[in-house]
């Protein structure tokens, strides 16, 4: 009887434990999938090129698509440039000897000739130098008179031949004294009456700077004035070593102020060196006619039709299309998922355009305008 129990306990705790069991399999089947948290973790560690995004989340960010196009891209380059003088079109005018201002013709903003005296300057060297031109002039008088007189006693035999000779090499000697002389008086500009030195410019133009005082001492050498013709200009054009080689002397420029008006310019020269400093190499254009319109210190914006080419038959991409992750310079091509970014090889910049030298095929759907992002989204990525 007590046996019989046992067997009986043992059998109820055998199916409590088989029904728990089932019970805990039947539990684990029905319960709902977690979700992929982990997995989908153990993926981030390796981010893809991909980006994922729906067409109604292209709307909303305003990611424009567009086909990659095949063409020329434009010769034209666009470019900072600057206005300046050429250099023979500025004059500083000096005082060639120490003494004091005397006289002052002109004043900023007056027109000047070229030759044309702007002040005189009283100075003592200024009358030793008129009077060793005029000493110079008396000893060449002397010497003709003495050698007139030696040619006449040599005709008549009354004087040696020597002497006639010595009378012609003292008349060069004395004739290459008083060239001296008025050299050095016609360089320091003295005056006719031999007391002062006029300031005279070299060059037509406007006054621009006037420092002399009237009744000033000032030495030898300093600045009393400058001179600038407003109608002799160059400009300046920096450009980045890749587009320099494609500019040649003559080709046609486009320059453009600020307030949208434009003068016609040919290019003069290139330097053919890059600036150590600026990273940039230096081209030179002429203005034509309208340069009433520019003035010396203006900054303008320079268009050069280099002759030196446009890229043809290329791939042209649209350059906020053209996007730097890393070390790789990519474009983002439309997937059914969403983008992809396609590592691709870029050539020249012309005009808001790049070209595509490899690595994209014309016709191939590309995000354009926002395309940034799209390398924002890959970069946030990969950070996490």
């Amino acid at each position: 009887m007590t046996s019989d129990k046992n067997r009986l306990y043992a059998g109820a705790a055998i199916a409590l434990v088989l029904a728990a069991g089932a019970g805990f399999g039947i539990a684990r089947l029905t319960q709902p999938a977690p979700p992929a948290a982990q997995s989908s973790a153990e993926g981030a560690g390796a981010p893809g090129d991909s980006v994922a995004i729906t067409a109604e989340g292209i709307r909303t960010s305003q990611i424009t698509v567009a086909p990659a196009a095949s063409g020329e891209l434009d010769a034209a380059i666009s470019a900072s440039a600057t206005v300046d003088s050429t250099p023979d079109a500025e004059a500083v005018l000096t005082a060639r000897a120490p003494g004091t201002v005397t006289r002052i013709f002109k004043r900023i903003g007056d027109s000047v000739r070229a030759g044309e005296t702007i002040a005189l300057v009283e100075s003592r060297d200024a009358s030793a130098i008129a009077a060793d031109r005029n000493a110079a002039a008396a000893r060449v008088t002397l010497a003709e008179r003495q050698l007139a007189r030696e040619a006449r006693l040599l005709s008549q035999g009354v004087s040696p031949r020597a002497d006639y000779e010595t009378a012609q090499a003292n008349l060069a000697v004395a004739r290459a004294e008083a060239s001296r002389a008025h050299a050095a008086a016609g360089a320091a500009r003295v005056s006719s009456d031999g007391r002062s030195v006029a300031v005279v410019s070299p060059i037509g133009g406007r006054v621009t700077a006037a420092a002399a005082t009237l009744g000033t001492f000032v030495s030898a050498e300093t600045e009393l004035f400058r001179i600038a013709d407003p109608t002799r200009l160059q400009v300046t054009v920096s450009l980045p070593p890749a587009d320099a080689p494609r500019v040649r002397a003559g080709d046609r420029v486009e320059l453009t102020t600020n307030d949208g008006r434009t003068v016609e310019g040919r290019v003069r020269s290139e330097t053919g060196v890059v600036d150590p400093e600026t990273r940039a190499a230096t081209i030179v254009v002429v203005p034509g006619a309208g340069t009433s319109i520019l003035a010396p210190g203006q900054l303008v914006q320079a268009r050069i039709f280099a002759s030196g080419g446009a890229s043809r038959a290329s791939v042209m991409v649209l350059q906020d299309a053209v996007q730097t992750i890393g070390d790789r310079t990519v474009v983002f091509v439309r997937t059914k998922e969403g983008f992809k970014a396609q590592t691709v090889q870029t050539g020249g910049r012309s005009a808001g355009l790049v070209e595509i030298v490899s690595g994209l095929v014309a016709g191939t759907p590309i995000a354009t305008a926002n395309a940034f992002l799209l390398k924002a989204e890959i970069e946030k990525e990969t950070a996490e």
